[in-house]
């Protein structure tokens, strides 16, 4: 579930989750009411950002605390949290306070408490918030892994890039309301506004006006650049969206201008990025293209170069009316 600051993510979990109770409509989990139903009887699991361990006990005594609340008894206690902690690679910890364990050990330690009771449900609050970069990837594993072993995991982040990483399916929530969901190369690959576009990192985007020719169709930009787009039936005018990956930059010397969406263009700005290096070009307009570090040295790429520009006529995003966001 993915959505900015304040847009009401953690809100959405609590509720799922029993802490607070919804003023109307009803929450149904595997097809069940649970909206009336109290917070320990949902079997659910609710794994905060900050982790919420207590300071005072040991790792142990953290993952164990749901059992001993449930009046477990020692031997099964003992077993349990040794095959959770075992789970999770953090039995070399179970006699340490929390109070000096890694960012990575405290959420291992959150995360096997809240799995001790084996949730049908696990809520996940920004998990990633407040662990190092460099250990990301190894939440992620356990994350998959928990999954593929049959476990429900909603998973709140506002970072786009986590779930693609981790989600099935994904849904985009603005000021309250889910706006788009699906498989999330469905949703980021087709935005269907423009705030998911936006939050989904294109960076092109241009007003348009819109025209028929020829059974084509064509978005003349503020300044006279024209694209060809998909067909469809589009109103005069509108917002056009163009991914910076599907931006492909051509030597000068080996192109021409003969196919349509290519344009002569030259490099204004250089900047490293995750896949490669961002090139931003005047076309006319300014366009954001990445590309890999293998084509950038090929091209040979500097500042003030003249390179050609080119994208597929599939590549651009039109929106208007209730698109717009």
């Amino acid at each position: 579930l993915l959505g900015r600051s304040g847009s009401g993510k953690t809100q959405l979990l609590e509720l799922i989750a029993g802490l607070y109770a919804p003023d109307s409509g009803e929450i149904r989990i595997a097809g069940k009411d649970v909206t009336r139903t109290r917070i320990q009887d949902r079997n659910i699991g609710l794994m905060f950002q900050d982790f919420a361990v207590f300071p005072n006990m040991t790792v142990s005594g953290n993952i164990s605390f749901p059992l001993r609340c449930r009046k477990y008894s020692h031997a099964d206690i003992s077993r349990m949290v040794a095959e959770a902690a075992e789970k999770l690679n953090i039995d070399h910890l179970l006699d340490r306070l929390t109070n000096n364990l890694s960012s990575g050990e405290l959420q291992r330690v959150a995360l096997a408490r809240t799995l001790i009771t084996s949730p049908r449900l696990l809520l996940l609050d920004e998990p990633m918030a407040s662990v190092d970069a460099s250990l990301k990837d190894d939440i992620r594993r356990i994350f998959r892994q928990l999954n593929r072993e049959g476990l429900t995991i909603l998973h709140v982040t506002h970072d786009y890039r986590e779930a693609i990483s981790l989600a099935a399916r994904v849904g985009v929530l603005h000021n309250g309301r889910i706006i788009q969901e699906g498989k999330p190369g469905e949703v980021f690959r087709r935005p269907e506004n423009e705030f998911i576009a936006r939050y989904a990192g294109i960076r092109n985007f241009f007003r348009v006006k819109l025209y028929a020719e020829d059974g084509s169709w064509n978005a003349v930009t503020g300044n006279k650049m024209v694209i060809s787009i998909p067909p469809d039936e589009y109103p005069v005018e509108g917002l056009l969206a163009i991914r910076s990956e599907e931006v492909k930059i051509l030597n000068i010397l080996s192109a021409g201008n003969s196919q349509k969406n290519m344009f002569r263009a030259v490099v204004r700005e250089i900047y490293p990025s995750e896949t490669g290096m961002e090139i931003i070009l005047d076309a006319g307009e300014m366009i954001h293209a990445d590309i890999t570090m293998n084509e950038f040295t090929e091209l040979n790429i500097k500042e003030l170069s003249e390179v050609w520009i080119t994208f597929s006529s599939e590549a651009p995003i039109v929106f208007s009316g209730k698109e717009l966001i």
